[in-house]
């Protein structure tokens, strides 16, 4: 049997970061074993459904590289035998299954009023039993001209269902705690635990991999497979993230939508490896390509705890994956960063770039430290605490003296400048501790920067040495104040 997963996520908001992470450990599922991965929109909900919802959430899931399958293309195609895959394209078909289950006895119509029902729940709080539909009308075979009426799936009513989760085992509910629920409502809305099973049948799911938010929702499901004659999937529920207090990760912990760690500055690889490793392990393995997940992957290692958000964990993978990921890839990815702070990058980029990526945690980071290499030398703005500190009369000459070494240097690169410097110094008797925070100050208008040689290379020979007598004259500016 080939396995069929999915991800259908309701476009009622932003791409959270719990269901990228249900995304991902169905993609690396069906890629692991070979199988196929559906995405599906499931907007029922039309008063909160927005179209701006749905792209954000395929944009998001093309961002982390999760792509599909089967399921919703830009334009609204589809793709595969399948579909469609968006519930609002499959209202006839639900209206169908209803009539399947009303005939078969498995389902029936209660007209029972809301006045009714809540002095029901009344009744049942003050003897203290549970509270839930008594099955007043489960034997009555009212017709559909019963007048105002919900339509009802009959439950067992004796035994146990077992969930055999394959994450959490197996997990039983009493027949009797569980009471006829509402398939459809008055107004003709299907409810989300009816069409869910509709789809997933029809769609031919193999295993249904979801948050255990879902868990209580599961016997209600396999009821109604069972009231069909359908094969029940298999099923498998995902711990909940949470914050460092214990409780659900909200935005009071951190930001929670993949959007959000894209607008700050985070790779998607690193998300990805973070999210892999989250509620879920390979050993001591820390970093993780996809292709390293996709080849250890297993739903039997996934933890049955929820896993606690750690934004420094992140933070700290994001950086390693910033060092690793080779320059034109990082160069892409700023780019939005570089445009949104209004920095007009040039061909020394890539060079720039190659001078951060050991200090750079994120690309927000980066873009914010990478900007004094594309102002005009002119304009370049010098901290004045450092210029006070770093920029004395007497490092005038030294600034001049190393401008008319730098003018003969042919070799501009990293190992050709210390060359040059280190035979400058000897030459001066000087130690580089004397010019190195000059020559800093004067190249980035600051205290703390990349490595010299480095920042000397990407910034060029014709701007470092502009830059350089700009700092010279800083330098010389001291004696007449």
């Amino acid at each position: 049997m080939s396995v069929r997963v999915r991800f259908a996520p309701s476009p009622t908001g932003f791409l959270h970061i719990g269901g990228a992470r249900t995304a991902l450990f169905n993609w690396l599922y069906a890629r692991k074993l070979g199988g196929t991965f559906i995405l599906r929109i499931e907007d029922t909900d039309t008063l909160r459904s927005k179209h701006e919802y749905e792209v954000q959430i395929i944009d998001a899931m093309r961002w982390l590289g999760l792509d599909w399958d089967e399921g919703p293309q830009p334009g609204g195609a589809n793709t595969g035998d399948h579909g469609p895959y968006r519930q609002s394209q499959r209202l006839g078909r639900y209206q169908e299954a209803l009539d399947t289950l009303l005939a078969s006895g498995q389902a029936y119509r209660c007209n029972c009023t809301t006045e009714r029902i809540d002095a029901l729940r009344e009744l049942q709080r003050a003897e203290k039993r549970n509270i839930g539909y008594d099955g007043h009308c489960r034997d009555l075979n009212l017709g559909a001209d019963c007048g105002e009426h919900v339509v009802r799936l009959k439950m067992p009513t004796e035994g146990q269902i077992v969930v055999d989760d394959q994450i959490k085992g197996p997990t039983p509910f009493a027949a009797a705690q569980l009471q006829d629920w509402v398939l459809r409502r008055t107004n003709g809305a299907m409810l989300y635990n009816f069409v869910v099973v509709v789809d997933d049948h029809d769609m031919a799911v193999t295993h249904v991999v979801r948050g255990d938010d879902h868990l209580n929702n599961t016997p209600k499901q396999i009821a109604l497979y069972n009231a069909f004659g359908w094969d029940v999937p298999a099923f498998a529920h995902l711990p909940m993230i949470l914050g460092q207090d214990g409780a659900r990760l909200s935005k009071r912990h951190a930001a929670t939508s993949v959007g959000d760690y894209q607008d700050k500055g985070f790779l998607p690889e690193a998300l990805i490896n973070y999210l892999t490793r989250l509620g879920w392990a390979h050993g001591d393995m820390e970093e993780f390509s996809t292709e390293d997940s996709i080849a250890v992957f297993t739903l039997g290692a996934v933890n049955k705890t929820g896993a606690k958000w750690d934004m420094d964990k992140l933070t700290w993978l994001n950086q390693q994956w910033i060092k690793k990921l080779p320059v034109a890839q990082i160069a892409a990815a700023l780019q939005p960063h570089l445009d949104r702070a209004g920095i007009v990058a040039d061909d020394r980029l890539h060079a720039a770039i190659e001078t951060l990526q050991e200090r750079s945690p994120t690309l927000v980071e980066m873009a914010d430290k990478i900007g004094f290499y594309f102002i005009d030398d002119e304009a370049l703005e010098h901290d004045p605490a450092a210029v006070k500190k770093f920029m004395k009369v007497s490092r005038g000459p030294d600034l001049r003296n190393l401008i008319a070494t730098l003018e003969g240097v042919e070799d501009w690169t990293v190992s050709g400048l210390e060359t040059a410097v280190t035979a400058f110094l000897t030459a001066n008797e000087l130690k580089l501790s004397r010019i190195a925070q000059p020559v800093r100050v004067s190249l980035t208008g600051q205290k703390i920067g990349p490595g010299l040689y480095e920042t000397l290379a990407a910034i060029g020979k014709e701007h470092a040495i502009r830059r350089l007598s700009r700092g010279a004259e800083l330098c010389e500016a001291r004696a007449q104040a």
